[in-house]
């Protein structure tokens, strides 16, 4: 987006500038969990939360293909390098790019279309930590997925600290829908994950059934063990 000449220029800045201020968003990320999370968000970086500790991540209107989740049992270095063992950041504290599966993924895409921010919770990567995804300003749906899904996770699909989605493990159109639109459906594994968090993509095709819209300018909290 451009604009141009000196006095439309400056009201045309301060009207994007009222604009991005109002349709900002915020995300409130707390740690309830009995046990040390290692919060990530792309983009924000990444924060080592105790128990009850919480992360403020603001967020520019616009924003898409964006993920806030959990790391747990990480070590970090005094320069912030080291490794987690699920959701893992190419090693980094400050997460530049996505997490390693297994992770519970917060979706969000923001001020899109008929001005609506799109969320959704993503079993799509796995599940490691129970989570919330709920807006704090507006009215709209509450996600939440806070089944027992690694004590419960199929012996094909167990791993260290999580459990991993079927397309992680076997990688084929079934699972990880790779050929477009229409190529896979619901399988028995994806079952399991939908089965206990409703709300939840449980296979990247899942979207009539797992995303949900917000006005744009909506803020928003994530929670872990909620």
């Amino acid at each position: 987006m451009s604009f141009t000449k000196t006095l439309p220029f400056l009201a045309s800045a301060l009207i994007i500038s009222i604009f991005t201020t109002a349709n900002a968003a915020t995300f409130d990320v707390t740690n309830r969990c009995s046990y040390t999370v290692w919060a990530a968000a792309s983009p924000g970086g990444g924060r080592r939360l105790d128990a009850g500790q919480s992360w403020q991540v603001n967020v520019a209107p616009g924003t898409v293909q964006a993920r806030i989740w959990g790391r747990t049992n990480c070590n970090f270095n005094g320069n912030g390098e080291g490794q987690c063992e699920t959701g893992d950041c190419n090693g980094r504290l400050e997460c530049q790019g996505y997490g390693k599966a297994p992770n519970t993924l917060a979706e969000f895409a923001l001020n899109q279309p008929n001005n609506l921010d799109y969320v959704d919770i993503s079993l799509v990567d796995g599940f490691n930590i129970p989570m919330e995804f709920s807006p704090t300003t507006n009215v709209c749906r509450n996600l939440r997925c806070t089944a027992p899904i690694n004590e419960q996770c199929p012996n094909e699909l167990r791993t260290r600290g999580g459990c991993n989605n079927p397309c992680t493990v076997f990688g084929t159109n079934e699972y990880c829908c790779t050929n477009g639109p229409g190529s896979c459906g619901p399988t028995t594994f994806s079952r399991f994950f939908k089965d206990r968090c409703p709300d939840a993509y449980s296979y990247p095709q899942d979207d009539p059934t797992s995303l949900f819209t917000c006005p744009a300018g909506t803020n928003y909290r994530v929670v872990f063990c909620p």
